[in-house]
Formats: C-alpha cells, structure tokens, sequence
C-alpha cells in the first residue's frame, strides 16, 4: 500500500479507535449520552490534527536528518508542548458540551493526570511514526543495495564493454606513431575510466564533477574515433559542482548518445551536455545529441534497455521518487535526455 495511504489509514482508524475505547470506559459509569459521544469525538478529532501538524513539522523541518541526541530533545519539547495544549482543549470541549465542574477539573490532580495522560498518547504516536520511518528507511537501504548488487555486473558491462575498450585502444595504437603525446594522454583517460569504475560501487551518489571529469575521459576517446564527426559541448553553470548524482549515470546517457545517436549518421553529430539549477534549486542535467528516437526503440529504452532502465530505477531508489528521468525527440534532428535531481542529494553520500 502506498505509504501516504496507509499513514491516513492507520490517522483515522487509530484515533477512531481511541476515541470509542474512552467512550466505552467512560460510559461504565456514566452511560452512553448523545453529549458523551460528541465531547469524545472532539478530543479525538483534536489529537488527530495535533499529530498531523507534528508529522508536519517533522517532514518539513528536517527533523529526520538530526543526530538523535538533537532528534530525542525536539521530540520530547514538543510532546510536553503538545501535552499541555491538550490539557487545555480537553477544558475548552468540556465547557462546549457543559460537562465542566471547576472544583474538580482544576484540581492539580486532575489537571497532572490529563498532562500525563496525553503525554502517554502522544508518546505511543511518535514511536510508531518514528519506527515506522526508520524501518522503513532501512528496508529502502536493504532493497537499494540488493538492487545494485543485482545490476552491478550488467551495468559495469554496458559502461565500460568490451567494445569501448576495443575501439579505445585502437585509437591509441593509431596515434602511438602519428602523435605520442596525444596516445600518452589517451591512455591516461583510458585509464581513468577504468579506475573510476571499479571504485565507485561503493557510493550511492558522488559529486557531480568526478563523474563529468570521467565522461569528458569518455568523450576525448570517442572524439578520437569519430574525429571530425563528434562534435562536443557543454554549458555546465558552476552551482552544479555543489551537487552529488548517481555514478555511472551521465556516463550511461552519454554512452547511450554515442551508440543510438553519433555512430548510426554518417556525418556524425553533436551531444551538448547542459547543466543548471532550476527555481527550486534543483539541479537539471540535458544531455542533446543527434539523432531520433524510433517509438520502438523509444519504449525498448525506457523498459528493456539496460542502461537506461538502470538509470530509471536507481533514480527511484535513490530519491524517493523525487527525481525526474525523460528522452525525447528535440525537433527533427535531435534527442534530449533530461534528468532532475533534488535538492537535499548534496547530502546522500
């Protein structure tokens, strides 16, 4: 079930719940009055705007990335705060429905048990909450690593297959007598490359200029292939350095660029790699190369290929769902490819 369902679910039915326990209690000794149901109601309905305006301010106030020392001390603040103004509402309901006595409700007694009362409610709310997340988190954890596991040896071969490294050493056997400095420095991007993708298995996400430093390696060798026919650019604004992304990600757009789009024209083509930050500072990365996407090979990328599927998936895993993954013709001559990545990735390591 999706989990903002489930969290509505378990909100409604469990104050629901709390609200017809207290009821039958209470009607022990009382009986069951129409006044009763409605003074019940009311306080249930206020601890489940209390807990959702908590949950709020959790989310939204990034109280999950705290140290748990910092965590338990704003959690055990607002359940105190959150206690006291119950104390206070449960007055106000009783007044509302005239079942108020002053001798009895302002007696420190009573008024320390309501505080207490609510104090045990609000703390049973925010360990489910939190455990609920925290398990939750670690089950994504668990999930993301087995995926990668599951992919790694897939995606290491469509990165760095045995063709790439054929033509790339090609290329250099080629300059090895035409220009020794230039094979020199092709076998340093070479090696570079494959440094980098032995290593980079380690990490969920990476600083964004390790991986374009690894795709410009890429492209210089390709350029050697291609010569004339690739012509590389890119537009990359200097906020994107503070970013961290997927490794291996830009490297399978680009690689996937140069397969589908470069090597099948003739003249060759462009691949413009544009990087900058949107309005609510996430940052976007197009990659635009020549070429057109055929619908067949459009939806064998999106749901079979492996390099791009790949992508799709670790972006969903990685970020919750957050980012953003689309490819798509540009015009008659072009294919773009266009990534959105949250904000808060410069803190996923």
């Amino acid at each position: 079930m999706d989990k903002n369902k489930l969290y509505w679910l378990l909100q409604i039915t469990g104050w629901l719940a709390y609200a017809l326990v207290s009821l039958f209690f209470a009607s022990l000794s009382r009986g069951v009055t129409p006044i009763l149901v409605g003074a019940y109601l009311s306080l249930a309905t206020f601890y489940f705007l209390s807990t959702h305006v908590f949950r709020y301010v959790i989310k939204n106030h990034g109280w999950f990335d705290f140290p748990i020392e910092k965590l338990l001390i704003r959690v055990f603040m607002a359940i105190s705060l959150l206690s006291i103004i119950n104390a206070g509402v449960q007055i106000v309901i009783k007044i509302i429905f005239d079942i108020f006595d002053a001798s009895e409700e302002f007696s420190p007694y009573v008024l320390l048990a309501n505080v207490i009362g609510s104090y045990i409610f609000y703390t049973l709310w925010s360990m489910i909450y939190f455990l609920y997340y925290f398990l939750n988190n670690y089950n994504s954890t668990l999930k993301y690593q087995a995926k990668i596991n599951e992919i790694k040896l897939i995606q290491l071969r469509n990165q760095l297959n045995p063709h790439f490294i054929f033509n790339a050493l090609n290329s250099v056997r080629a300059l090895v007598d035409e220009d020794p400095r230039k094979a020199k420095s092709a076998i340093t991007q070479l090696s570079n490359i494959l440094r980098y993708a032995l290593i980079v298995d380690k990490h969920k996400t990476i600083p964004f200029g390790e991986e374009l430093n690894t795709v410009k390696d890429y492209l210089n060798l390709e350029t050697i292939r291609f010569e004339e026919r690739l012509k590389v650019i890119y537009e990359i604004e200097d906020a994107a350095y503070h970013y961290r992304i997927p490794p291996m990600m830009l490297q399978t757009i680009v690689e996937n660029a140069i397969k589908h789009g470069i090597s099948n024209l003739m003249r060759g083509g462009v691949i413009l790699i544009k990087c900058n930050i949107g309005i609510l500072e996430d940052l976007y990365i197009w990659v635009k190369n020549s070429g057109q996407l055929k619908e067949k090979k459009e939806n064998h990328n999106k749901t079979g290929g492996h390099g791009i599927s790949n992508t799709i998936e670790r972006l969903k895993l990685i970020y919750n769902g957050k980012a953003s993954f689309k490819i798509f013709n540009h015009g008659e001559d072009f294919v773009v490819t266009e990534i959105k990545i949250p904000k808060q990735s410069s803190n996923l390591e």
